[in-house]
């Protein structure tokens, strides 16, 4: 392909850059781009800084040129592209040209490529793609110059987007802070206070650290960083509170069926992180599924398929350990708790044997990727907040079940009083494999959950074990209620431990709490009521 068949594909691709900017006509932009056949470096730097400002499309076709070092000048200052085999092309128009002496190649050194980068970056101010804009109007703010204030004003001129022109605005006010009228200085630092990107934190400390001599803008960088240092505490507050939120909303996922269980049964249930461990392996296999037999545009419905899944496969296995194993160790805590984890280990096993030690990824679906940010720094994502609401309505069903089904009659019978409910009739036996059964299937839908915002792997269920019994004990056993308190609050607290004492420690400290509040209260904090739950 010659170089006039690559100008003009360039040219197509840049068409719709005419949108936010007009280009030049050919002797305008020929007498800016002669400019880089100038003697010295900085004529060239003029150059490419006009080129930059000039808002034309083919302008980032003769950078990208100039960086590749396919430009040379003729003796008239005409600028050619080198294209294959030694032909040239004129770089404003395209026009195959034929030099009658050998052009000078234009050399290029570090420096100049610098400055081609932030010149290309003010081209795309213009770009058609939003995005794009977006990003090279952070660009500018990150790398503010006084010369890129035209190209701001520019773009700002013809912008629709308020995202972008907000950007835009930042941009041309971090870069006027190198004005030499204090007036406009001043003006620029006011209107970063609003900001809170660190880059503008920087430049205001720069401003108050000696890089400013008139006490005006020296006093407002001041109160500027102060404000900014605010609304970042607040930023932080808010990234803690939902952050501790989602993780509330991981361990409530956990610990749902273990309350079920240990609170009706009584069961120290130490394979209980399997069930959920299966539960995140059946969304796996659901998904490659999906993909090997279904068509494309079926995937996203993949995880709503899995939650089903997940309960029968954890609910089915749960069932079967109750009914083979667990059911004859009842009223023996120590022989329930070493099977359990002995369960465990042959659990972790299996499911390494058939799929394999490596961990698993599992895809998110389109509805579940991405987020919203509500200010700058705190970023909310989709399938954080997906999680949340699936805790809340996992609860919620099961609350249901408890309270408007034979079943959950039976089990808040079995767990208040077990020898009052077989005199009247209940089959305790049957109870126990359903609650088993219950809470296994609500751990394997915890699986699910897990498995969008981590991968999959054998170990995955052992991660929350230990926090799902702090979450029961703490809240009170077999109390739903005491579920959703102890894990938000535990959740909550974690968060706003670790950037104090760090993941480990912050983790320890509330163990040690959860410890000292069972001392004074040992049923939790909210204590079932009934012969057999107070005994």
């Amino acid at each position: 392909m010659n170089i006039l068949r690559v100008l003009m594909l360039v040219g197509l691709l840049l068409a719709p850059l005419a949108v936010h900017a007009a280009n030049l006509a050919d002797a305008d932009l020929a007498k800016l781009t002669s400019g880089l056949a100038g003697d010295g470096f900085d004529d060239k730097i003029a150059a490419i800084d006009a080129l930059g400002t000039s808002g034309d499309a083919r302008a980032v076709a003769i950078l990208k040129a100039l960086a590749d070092g396919k430009l040379a000048a003729t003796e008239t200052k005409q600028i050619l592209v080198e294209g294959s085999a030694g032909h040239f092309a004129d770089a404003v128009t395209g026009s195959p040209v034929a030099p009658a002496a050998d052009p000078v190649r234009i050399r290029v050194n570090n420096r100049l490529r610098g400055q081609i980068d932030v010149a290309l970056s003010r081209l795309t101010l213009y770009s058609a793609d939003p995005a794009d804009r977006l990003s090279a109007a952070t660009e500018a703010l990150h790398r503010p110059s006084l010369d890129a204030v035209p190209a701001l004003d520019k773009a700002l001129a013809t912008e629709k987007d308020k995202g972008v022109a907000a950007a835009l605005k930042l941009a041309r006010a971090a870069a006027l802070l190198q004005s030499p009228d204090a007036a406009q200085r001043l003006a620029s630092v006011n209107e970063l206070a609003a900001s809170t990107d660190s880059q503008v934190r920087g430049l205001l400390g720069e401003l108050v650290g000696g890089h400013e001599s008139d006490p005006k803008v020296i006093a407002a960088a001041k109160t500027a960083l102060a404000k900014i240092e605010r609304q970042l505490a607040y930023i932080e507050i808010g990234i803690n509170l939902f952050q501790g939120l989602s993780l509330g909303s991981v361990l409530l996922l956990a610990a749902i069926g273990l309350a079920v269980t240990f609170g009706v049964m009584g069961v120290i249930n130490m394979a209980h992180g399997e069930m959920i461990m299966l539960g995140a392996y059946t969304t796996f296999v659901v998904q490659e599924l999906f993909r090997s037999f279904l068509p494309a545009s079926l995937f996203d419905f993949y995880l709503v398929v899995s939650v089903p899944a997940a309960f029968l496969v954890a609910g089915a296995m749960g069932v079967a350990l109750e009914r083979t194993i667990i059911r004859f160790l009842y009223g023996r805590p120590l022989e329930t708790l070493l099977a359990t984890w002995g369960i465990s280990l042959m659990l972790q096993q299996l499911v390494r044997s058939i799929f394999g030690a490596p961990n698993k990824e599992v895809a998110n679906p389109s509805w579940m990727t991405g987020g919203f940010q509500i200010m700058g720094g705190f970023t909310v994502t989709w399938n954080r907040l997906v999680i949340i609401a699936f805790g809340f309505v996992v609860l919620g069903l099961l609350v249901l079940v408890l309270r408007k089904t034979n079943l959950g009659l039976h089990m808040r019978a079995v767990t208040q009083n077990r020898k009052m409910a077989a005199i009247m009739g209940i089959p305790t036996d049957r109870v126990d494999a359903l609650t088993f059964g219950l809470g296994s299937g609500i751990a394997g839908m915890a699986g699910v959950a897990l498995s969008q915002i981590g991968n999959v792997s054998p170990n995955l269920g052992t991660i929350y074990i230990i926090d799902s019994f702090m979450v029961v004990v703490f809240g009170g056993v077999g109390s739903l209620v005491g579920t959703l308190a102890g894990a938000m609050g535990l959740g909550v607290v974690n968060k706003f431990l670790e950037p104090f004492a760090g993941a480990v420690l912050g983790k320890i400290l509330v163990l040690v709490a959860i410890i000292i509040f069972i001392q004074f209260r040992p049923r939790g904090l909210f204590a079932l009521k009934g012969r057999s739950a107070e005994a």
